[in-house]
This record gives structure tokens, sequence and C-alpha cells, in this order.
């Protein structure tokens, strides 16, 4: 069905994601490439001056050791990537980038502010390239 599919997960919500991986296993082709993805946002600038300044780092050094572990045992090519920025952007890039035919992505249900700023899964659905896959 798919060669490249991207998944984006939010290590705050572990199961979803495990819940995310198991879909896209029973979605690869042969010989396909699961790559799970983690977006780490950015801090403000203003806050970022009072953090130590090796946070970024530990922070992306987590992540990726979570998504490791979250990977782990897996019998499908599964690369981990851990980015900063806007989560919708950098799943859409992370999408170009590896020439992905399906972004599966988890969303929650929708609350008042989602209608006037959007969520992130409705902003990647919105600017794909290639097929979207939400799961709630």
């Amino acid at each position: 069905m798919y060669k490249n599919i991207i998944v984006a997960v939010d290590l705050a919500h572990g199961e979803a994601g495990k819940a995310l991986l198991n879909r896209a296993k029973a979605l690869i082709d042969e010989g396909g490439t699961i790559h799970l993805l983690h977006v780490l946002e950015d801090v403000p600038s203003y806050i970022a001056a009072e953090l130590p300044r090796d946070l970024s780092e530990r922070r992306q050094a987590e992540a990726r050791v979570e998504l490791g572990l979250l990977a782990e045992g897996s019998d499908v090519e599964t690369v981990t990537d851990v980015r900063s920025g806007a989560a919708a952007s950098q799943i859409l890039q992370a999408a170009e980038d590896n020439d992905a035919d399906l972004i599966m992505i988890a969303s929650h249900r929708p609350g008042l502010s989602d209608y006037f700023i959007g969520s992130t899964a409705a902003r990647v659905v919105r600017h794909a390239q290639c097929s979207v896959l939400i799961s709630r």
C-alpha cells in the first residue's frame, strides 16, 4: 500500500503513538519504511533565557531515547526523527524530505480554540501533498 509513512507522535501520549505505529505496520509495503517523528515545540526566547543552556540538547536526547523504545522490536524498517519548531510545518517538511506517501497523526476532540486557531492535524490535512490518516 505505502512505501514511506510518516508517523507523527506526541511522546506525552505514548499509547496513541503505539496505536499509530501498529496501524502503520499494517499499512506498510514489504521493504517500506516507517519514519517515526516527534516535534519539540520551540521555547519562546524570553523563557529560554532563564533555562539551562543545554536544555534543548537534553530534550532532543530524551525524545530520541523514547522514540527508540517505541520503535524497538519492530519487524519493519523504522527510522526515528526528532525535530524542533512548529509541529505542523515540521511534519509537512518531514513528509517532503522523505517522499512520504502517507502521514499518520493522532488528533484530540476539537475544542473551541481549535475552531479559531486550527489544530496541528487540521493544518497538516490542509497543506499535505500526500494522504493523511488521522486517528482519534
